[in-house]
């Protein structure tokens, strides 16, 4: 398994890339939810989270996390809350949410969570009610007691999540991401163009702001060519690969209900990359986002050695002023410089990019 870094963290705070969200487990048993998170932890899997699952979730997890918790992080949403039957809602009424997130913790036998989320924060309204009633106060509150060991939010809305990184408390963002709502195929949830999107991204990473993604799989649609916007069927492990590509992700975090869910996904780890290739979706982009490399490496392999998808990342990223991305690009041994002009990732680029004369404006950016 690999693991990435929070970069407003410490060295201990290291993400599995493949992460579990718990939103769809509440009809399996109790035995069954210890048996999913006590074997995803064995093979790698630290990165949970909790927003969306029943009531009767928290126990089990909690008895599956009991002995090992500091192998462990999750997310608990502030806004996300249960009935008396115990099923999920949200809400924007501090006692509320106040009382859920003390029970939450309580059930779950810790005294902190990993990460205090803003709940689904879509429109303005939204934050306007969060701040307007205390909330964030209150997260910034166990934030300082150490009740909360990081501050994040979850969104859909590319506008709002600015408004929120504006104000520079965030250190993660959930957001959903996948190549439909990216190529804007997707649905009501997949909002904002192409490009607005990749912006909010590359903001991300610039500022030091993680990304923990939600619905990797455009709810099961792109599983399946019948219901997928493109036509085409693609794999789990496919749309994993395209989310962990884009700037700042840190954890793709897919729902399971159960052990078939689960055993789906845990291979992932030893996946080919020809396993993970998602370059077949260049066939149905819009026109809009032709031309954009998405760093999916199909260019592979440069006969000059350059790191193609890298470097055009890095060069993103240092457009949106990240200055540690021109360190970074500095540091390489091999460069846009070096680009011979041959042609080849031109002719195997499915997003329809001229690579080769890319690594001239590159490499032109990067000798200022």
């Amino acid at each position: 398994m690999e693991y990435r870094k929070l970069p407003h963290g410490n060295i201990d705070e290291q993400f599995s890339i493949l992460g579990l969200g718990m939103g769809g487990i509440q009809g399996s048993s109790d035995e069954e939810i210890e048996r999913v998170v006590r074997t995803a932890i064995d093979n790698g899997i630290n990165f949970f989270d909790l927003c969306g699952g029943g009531k009767n979730v928290y126990e089990p997890f909690g008895k599956a996390i009991a002995n090992q918790r500091n192998k462990v992080f999750f997310q608990l949403h502030f806004g996300a809350v249960y009935n008396k039957n115990g099923d999920y809602g949200w809400s924007r009424d501090f006692k509320e949410i106040r009382e859920t997130v003390e029970w939450e913790l309580k059930t779950l036998g810790t005294d902190y969570s990993d990460f205090g989320f803003l709940h689904c924060v879509d429109e303005d309204n939204d934050f306007d009610k969060l701040q307007a009633n205390g909330i964030v106060d209150y997260v910034k509150e166990l934030k300082a007691a150490g009740k909360v060991r990081h501050i994040g939010f979850s969104s859909h809305t590319p506008s709002v999540a600015n408004r929120i990184l504006d104000m520079r408390f965030a250190d993660m963002m959930m957001f959903s991401i996948n190549p439909a709502y990216d190529m804007e195929k997707g649905d009501e949830y997949g909002i904002g163009s192409v490009s607005e999107r990749a912006e909010l991204f590359r903001r991300c990473q610039s500022e030091g702001v993680g990304i923990s993604v939600m619905k990797p799989f455009h709810g099961g649609k792109l599983l399946d060519k019948r219901t997928s916007p493109f036509g085409r069927a693609m794999t789990r492990y496919q749309c994993i690969q395209y989310a962990l590509d884009r700037p700042g992700v840190l954890s793709v975090v897919p729902g399971v209900r159960n052990m078939v869910d689960l055993n789906d996904l845990i291979g992932f780890a030893d996946a080919s990359s020809a396993e993970r290739d998602y370059s077949a979706i260049g066939q149905f982009i819009p026109t809009s986002a032709k031309g954009n490399c998405v760093y999916c490496n199909h260019c592979q392999p440069c006969p000059a050695g350059i790191d193609i998808g890298l470097i055009n990342k890095y060069y993103d990223l240092a457009l949106a002023g990240d200055a540690m991305a021109e360190n970074h690009y500095e540091k390489l041994t091999v460069s846009a410089s070096d680009c011979t002009g041959c042609g080849h990732c031109d002719k195997r680029c499915p997003f329809g990019v001229l690579q080769s004369a890319k690594m001239k404006e590159i490499a032109h950016r990067f000798s200022k």
